[in-house]
């Protein structure tokens, strides 16, 4: 009877442990010229949330427990991105150069061989011909789990996005894939995407600052108010901080300005905000473009902004340091 009891009990384990095991899900990387550092990886659409990988002599190692199909995003330290799909019990290779991050390959499953045939294809292409290669996939291939990545890519995270375009396209893949829960998330935030346009009042939003201070709609009511995202890996954007820096000083109590950063890491937020003395509230939750501040205010682009006025109407959207620098000071006159 002892021997039965002990026997059962081994197989259960046994059975948890081939369980736990299949929802393991494993990369293995190497990459010439990128000895030492640190990758980041989430999820698309928040499926994951943000972590850290540890490069060391060029080859690094990720494990993670899911239970479904994730797309993942690799992000490097020039903040190129790699898409990788990942499956419970399954590895996946990459393997590439520092140079030449374009032509990483991701091997592992067909999705990512073709994946990793898309980015081959498109990597030499302007941004309309990768467009239309990306549409081109989505109505050949409506059934694949890439289409949910390069909607979110070329289409949502551009400036000025084609939101019934993104409609069209979604619901395509929504008919092909009616359990996509990434493409489903997508189309609810539709609407709200749509309502952060200009011509249209501000929607309410609050938000924690690297202080401690709630930071709010209700902060801006000055004459002219400002939204302004950045990254410090994005160069025009950081030139966008500068330039709101300068014309709140030459304006005082007529500029109110609120930054976001999409940074995976608070503290190094913290340091440049810290070493550029910005004096404005800063926004920054290490979630990158999973933030939610980012859905509520349908920011998807970097650099991106939003120009307010003193009655909380949206007056400008998506501007250049040269247009936001023109239409800042024609305001304020």
């Amino acid at each position: 009877m002892k021997q039965t009891c002990l026997l059962a009990l081994l197989a259960a384990f046994l059975l948890c442990s081939c369980g736990d095991g299949q929802k393991k899900f494993k990369i293995e990387g190497s990459f010439k010229g990128f000895n030492q550092g640190e990758l980041y990886v989430y999820g698309l659409n928040g499926a994951q949330k943000l972590d850290t990988i540890g490069v060391s002599r060029g080859e690094f190692t990720y494990k993670a427990d899911i239970t479904e199909p994730t797309t993942l995003i690799v992000v490097f330290p020039n903040f190129s991105e790699i898409p990788v799909f990942a499956e419970p019990g399954v590895t996946i290779t990459m393997e590439g150069d520092a140079v030449h991050l374009k032509e990483t390959e991701v091997k592992g499953t067909n999705i990512n061989k073709e994946m990793t045939a898309f980015r081959l294809k498109t990597s030499a292409m302007m941004p309309p011909g990768v467009k239309g290669t990306a549409t081109q996939y989505i109505y050949e291939r409506p059934e694949s789990p890439i289409c949910a990545y390069l909607l979110t890519k070329y289409f949502v995270m551009v400036p000025n996005p084609d939101y019934d375009n993104i409609q069209k396209l979604g619901n395509m893949i929504m008919k092909a894939q009616p359990d996509n829960k990434e493409v489903a998330a997508l189309l609810k935030k539709l609407g709200a995407l749509r309502a952060v346009k200009q011509g249209a009042h501000l929607p309410s939003f609050s938000a924690k600052g690297l202080k401690g201070e709630t930071v709010s709609s209700a902060d801006l009511n000055a004459k002219v108010n400002v939204i302004s995202l950045w990254a410090s890996w994005n160069y025009e954007s950081m030139s966008i901080q500068g330039l709101l820096a300068r014309l709140q000083r030459e304006n005082p109590g007529k500029l109110k300005v609120v930054s976001i950063s999409v940074d995976g890491s608070v503290k190094d937020c913290q340091q440049i905000v810290n070493r550029d003395s910005v004096r404005w509230s800063t926004v920054c939750d290490g979630r990158m473009w999973e933030s939610p501040i980012l859905q509520q205010l349908g920011m998807t682009y970097l650099p991106d902004n939003i120009v307010i006025d003193g009655q909380g109407k949206i007056v400008g959207r998506t501007l250049d340091y040269q247009k936001l620098n023109d239409k800042i000071k024609e305001l304020i006159e």
